[in-house]
């Protein structure tokens, strides 16, 4: 009964972080504004741009007010409708805008109690001001669980009664003001956040107590705080009593079943869980299960080791053929792992490796993945003697074209969107036609300011992989356009057969890597040179060559010199057509007229800022 009640519990702070679907997006966005502007008053026609007659991708980005991630991609970043004189309530609507984080409604007349449930509605804004309005009531508590805000600006309303406790929840708040507002109580401590600014005055109404009042006070806070220690007690040996019951038993799951428009949760006794939203079973496996399965994880079965740990082939009691990761020695707590096994398990594209099963014992955390049999793509460039059929220049366009699309994927069409942080030739696998599939996505952090994660991979074990964007030994924050360098490194890789650091034997004027000798090709006007020798190709040269522009573009050394995956997709598609690999995907297209270089002033400081601002990437740790 106990770890019911844990699994129960787990699996309603997991559907908080899926309370917005993976790859929404375009027609929630559209339907947010619309919905949007009918709600609200417009006296003085400040939203007459709004026309949502004009279909074209991107359209509602020319809107008056609203800002996109992408000028061609229809997804809301920001939406600033500053003194504009709007009349009516909070626009309930917004809840549609999903991959907004910046709300700016201040200097209007807008009125009324904001909604309870406001956290549900904006549950990844970073920055809300709603100053200088006629807002009314209490502040909702919901306010404290959009713990992604940096900044609150509720000055000037008419907003009553006391700060939420709840507030002490916003550790990432950096400027709050709730002054000129008739709020009564103290001012929450906010000093987890030392870089944090508030403002808070308090108003005439605010009433002093009596001494008789004060004792009465002191006695319930007394009572209050007696009774909420034994209660936390209570619930910590609940817990703990709990958690070893479910270190014990591995044979139970959340099981989720659609009744009509409903999710029902039942909690039953069986061999898998179902993670939330995802549509097929996650098996859990047992340790002694896997073991046998890769014989003790021997070197024989050894597939590749990297820096997030060892892949194994495996065969199941059933005969069947799996792929294990044991990972290294993680700091993550169970909670926290089931929490990127959430993630993983509702990230589903065809050019990614999608997860089959998992297995939590003492110490050992491993993923098992659908087997890939051709294994990955290094060891086909450059540890197979004799690899007749990669030496066919179409198969390596096929390979490039999978890999961009399941990467442009990532970063345009799931929200939130995932950067990988580690493309290598190593995590695309091969399926039995050789189908690329990008795998270890999982692991990358969702855009998180604060992570450090990338130091693994600028440490001395890792600098000289070759794939490493230079950005990133300065900066160590991910970015998309660190995706893209090292997405161009894997494309000259395919070009040159040779690999981002060449061990030996390098060719004339090889300057250690890949990049520095087609810098030197270029100058020399050489950049054909680069192409492997051993490759089939009638009448490519122009491909060749177009491919290797696209490359040079991606390992630009200016992150906001190199294109977005979505522009490279693009052009990679536009020669796979001509191989007869053409496609019905998901990933959304821009139009034709998009610099092919250069990108624009918001594409521009997307890598330097992407990270700054944009906190709803982070995964909260339960």
């Amino acid at each position: 009964m106990g770890s019911r009640v844990l699994l129960f519990l787990l699996h309603n702070l997991f559907w908080l972080l899926l309370s917005s679907d993976t790859c929404h997006g375009v027609e929630s966005d559209i339907q947010c504004l619309k919905t949007l502007r009918t709600q609200l008053a417009d006296p003085y026609n400040y939203l007459d741009s709004w026309d949502f007659a004009n279909k074209t991708e991107g359209s509602i980005c020319e809107f008056n007010g609203i800002e996109c991630w992408h000028p061609d991609e229809s997804k809301v970043l920001n939406i600033r409708l500053s003194n504009m004189g709007l009349r009516g309530q909070f626009p309930l609507g917004l809840e549609n805008c999903t991959s907004m984080t910046g709300l700016d409604l201040s200097n209007n007349d807008l009125s009324g109690a904001l909604p309870g449930n406001i956290d549900k509605i904006l549950p990844f804004v970073t920055s809300l001001d709603l100053s200088s309005n006629m807002f009314s009531g209490n502040l909702p508590s919901g306010l404290g669980n959009i713990t992604y805000l940096n900044v609150l600006n509720l000055q000037h309303n008419q907003f009553s009664g006391d700060i939420p406790c709840q507030f002490r929840n916003l550790t990432r708040l950096t400027k709050f003001d709730a002054s000129e507002n008739p709020l009564s109580g103290e001012l929450l401590d906010f000093a987890t956040n030392p870089s944090s600014s508030a403002s808070f005055v308090k108003q005439r109404q605010c009433q002093t107590a009596s001494a008789n009042n004060s004792r009465t006070k002191k006695f319930i806070i007394l009572f209050s705080v007696g009774g909420s220690v034994v209660g936390l007690l209570f619930l910590f040996l609940l817990f703990f009593y709990c958690s070893r019951v479910a270190e014990k038993k591995d044979d139970m799951h959340i099981k989720e079943d659609i009744e009509g428009d409903h999710w029902v949760i039942n909690v039953k006794e069986t061999d898998g869980i179902m993670l939330s939203m995802c549509k097929k079973w996650v098996t859990k496996m047992r340790l002694h299960e896997l073991g046998t399965a890769t014989n003790d994880f021997s070197d024989h079965n050894m597939i590749s080791s990297g820096i997030k740990g060892n892949l194994y082939k495996a065969t199941l009691s059933n005969g069947s053929l799996v792929a294990v990761r044991r990972l290294w020695n993680t700091q993550q707590s169970r909670s926290e792992f089931l929490t990127e096994l959430t993630t993983l398990g509702r990230v589903k594209h065809p050019n990614l490796v999608s997860l089959q099963g998992f297995c939590i014992a003492r110490k050992e955390k491993l993923l098992v993945y659908e087997y890939m049999p051709k294994r990955n793509l290094f060891q086909q460039l450059h540890q197979i003697e004799d690899n007749t059929r990669f030496k066919e220049w179409p198969l390596r366009v096929k390979i490039a074209l999978g890999v961009a699309r399941g990467l442009s994927w990532l970063h345009h069409n799931c929200n939130p969107r995932i950067v990988h942080c580690d493309i290598t030739s190593k995590c695309i696998l091969l399926d039995q036609d050789n189908e690329p599939r990008i795998s270890d996505f999982w692991y990358a952090q969702l855009l998180n300011p604060h992570d450090t994660h990338l130091t693994t991979f600028v440490d001395g074990k890792y600098h000289n992989m070759g794939y490493v964007a230079p950005e990133y030994t300065r900066m160590l924050v991910a970015s998309p356009k660190g995706d893209v360098y090292s997405f161009g490194i894997l494309l000259l890789e395919l070009i040159t057969g040779k690999k981002p650091i060449q061990e030996a034997n390098p060719p004339h004027n090889f300057k250690q890597n890949l990049v520095d000798w087609i810098i030197h090709l270029t100058i020399n006007s050489l950049l054909l040179n680069a192409v492997d020798r051993s490759l089939t190709c009638i009448s490519c040269e122009d491909d060749l060559l177009e491919f290797l522009k696209i490359a040079s573009a991606c390992v630009a050394s200016l992150p906001q010199e190199r294109p977005t995956m979505l522009h490279v997709y693009q052009r990679i598609r536009e020669i796979g057509n001509r191989y007869g690999f053409s496609a019905d995907d998901e990933v959304q297209m821009q139009p034709n007229n998009i610099n092919n270089h250069a990108s624009t002033s918001a594409e521009q400081n997307e890598s330097h800022e992407i990270c700054e601002i944009h906190e709803m990437y982070e995964l909260e740790k339960i």
